[in-house]
């Protein structure tokens, strides 16, 4: 890294002056002087190249496959586990990954074939008895309804053969399997605490915690994919929650790569010459939550005078420095079947209308909007401001991500500022709006029938079009119901050492680090 770089060249500095101090030494003694430093520089550049330092914003809630709907955690997933399937970054397709093969014998009936020979990181085997248990243990977590609900028996025809039966025709099999991390059966039915011990199948080994400051993996020696071998030995996360902070140590050399880029350093670091810079369209959808369970975000005519209210023009603009797409419906527009039809866009006027229709007098109204990081909290001020046009009082409340995440998917909350991603529209709009995903990531906590059927009509729709068209009635329907606030879609921005090659940025803002190197 650029620090330890820096470092070695003022031993450098250092060395020379004393070679000039002392001009009568003999040439061995010189020669020597400058092997060693030779050889100190070259520990350093070698030191560089087995290491990489990743910065994030966020603290993962925990490290454990299952039981969360955290963004960070999900980086951390990556580097530990692997699933039957993986989505590919740029396509959000799937793809083959623990399985070497797939047949689909019915609508309902699909066997996996699982590579040989895969081995976990605690030295045991890959089996299929290790997917029957994987899946099923799965299912016992809240967090994980909307990809896990959609068989009705898996079981192992033999030790590299799993048969999943569907409970009726499913649309996105493949795609929610890439959601299932396989975990050694041993460990789960020993009680293992994933969190503490999270071992998978995956490139990168879990080594140590340290909370609130940094967690480290190491190269798995053993990684199955001999397409994508790790090059980096040692892989450091450190939790840096201010996007300034970030910055300024990417440029000092104090870290390799930042994860969440700050949106007003983006042109700074565009213009860094040491810095490489990646942007691509993403598939989040950022909003403010509104909770439908309490007053008087219970009201639907109030909710479409607050979408009425928020300028998203504005919020991209102080928020995100313009790297961002303003949204008005309620479905991420990133995937095919997302509609505006019945969104409510900026209109001050209109928020009016809404707002004397709701019978809610704006002068008892006085709610908190939660927050827990930068970006979020710039957007709740311009929020805020809006509001206030109408009358409305709204406070800004911030707190660490692990507190915000939680008193979200709990329902204690009023409003928040949140966003959503996903590999694809079906696992989207079942895991915010359906509402076996109340306490989970239905932060909005809708629980509407029409929402529910139409999302298990899109679920057995095995022809596209019409699947496409079951979307479109949805997002037309959400928009009018208007459960929460959208404001943009977000630009994936990663920002990274220019020596650094293979970083490939997802759509859906991933980073597979097994496939990053140390130019040579």
């Amino acid at each position: 890294m650029q620090s330890r770089t820096k470092k070695w060249v003022g031993m450098i500095l250092v060395g020379s002056m004393l070679l000039g101090v002392f001009a009568a030494c003999s040439k061995q003694s010189e020669g020597s002087q400058q092997s060693q430093t030779a050889q100190a520089e070259q520990t350093a550049a070698a030191d560089m190249k087995n290491s990489l330092v990743i910065a994030t914003e966020s603290e993962p809630p925990t490290l454990h496959p299952f039981d969360h709907k955290a963004v960070t955690a999900g980086y951390m997933n990556l580097l530990t586990f692997n699933a039957l399937m993986k989505i590919d970054p740029q396509t959000l397709e799937p793809e083959l990954d623990l399985a070497e093969s797939y047949e689909t014998v019915s609508d309902t009936e699909w066997t996996f074939t699982l590579k040989q020979g895969v081995l976990f990181q605690d030295g045991s085997t890959l089996d299929a008895q290790d997917v029957v248990a994987s899946m099923e243990y799965a299912k016992t977590f809240p967090t994980t309804a909307d990809y896990t609900s959609f068989w009705a028996d898996v079981q192992a025809v033999d030790s590299q053969t799993v048969k999943i039966t569907t409970d009726g025709p499913y649309a996105m099999v493949l795609d929610d399997l890439a959601n299932i991390d396989i975990l050694p059966s041993e460990l789960i039915d020993a009680g293992n605490d994933f969190s503490e011990n999270p071992v998978g199948t995956g490139p990168y080994c879990f080594v140590e915690w340290n909370r609130g400051d940094s967690i480290v993996f190491e190269k798995n020696d053993q990684y199955f994919d001999q397409a994508h071998q790790p090059s980096i030995q040692q892989l450091t996360w450190r939790i840096i929650p201010e996007g300034a902070s970030r910055t300024i140590a990417l440029q000092a050399g104090e870290v390799d790569f930042v994860m969440e880029v700050e949106a007003t350093d983006l042109t700074r670091l565009q213009e860094d010459e040491q810095i490489e810079v990646q942007q691509a369209e993403g598939t989040r959808l950022n909003f403010m939550a509104m909770n439908n369970e309490v007053e008087p975000f219970d009201n639907q005519d109030f909710r479409r005078a607050v979408n009425a209210a928020v300028d998203r023009d504005a919020v991209v603009t102080v928020a995100c420095n313009g790297a961002g797409i303003p949204a008005i419906a309620h479905t991420s527009p990133a995937f095919e079947g997302s509609s505006e039809e019945n969104a409510q866009g900026y209109d001050l006027e209109k928020a009016k209308e809404y707002l004397e229709k709701s019978g809610v007098d704006p002068e008892e109204v006085h709610f908190s909007c939660l927050v827990s990081n930068d970006v979020a909290r710039r957007t709740a001020e311009v929020i805020q401001a809006n509001l206030a046009e109408l009358g409305i009082a709204m406070e800004i409340e911030s707190m660490d991500y692990a507190t915000h995440l939680n008193a979200i998917m709990s329902g204690d909350f009023e409003t928040a500022i949140s966003g959503y991603t996903s590999s694809y529209l079906y696992s989207f709009v079942s895991g915010l709006y359906h509402s076996d995903a109340i306490d989970a990531a239905n932060l909005a906590r809708l629980n509407d029938p029409t929402v529910d059927q139409l999302i298990e009509a899109a679920k057995v729709e095995l022809d596209k079009a019409k699947q496409t068209e079951i979307f479109q009635e949805l997002s037309a329907y959400l928009n009018e119901k208007s459960p929460f606030v959208p404001l943009y879609q977000t630009m994936v921005v990663k920002a990274y050492d220019k020596d650094l090659t293979g970083v490939t940025v997802g759509k859906n803002g991933n980073v597979r680090f097994e496939d990053v190197k140390w130019a040579q």
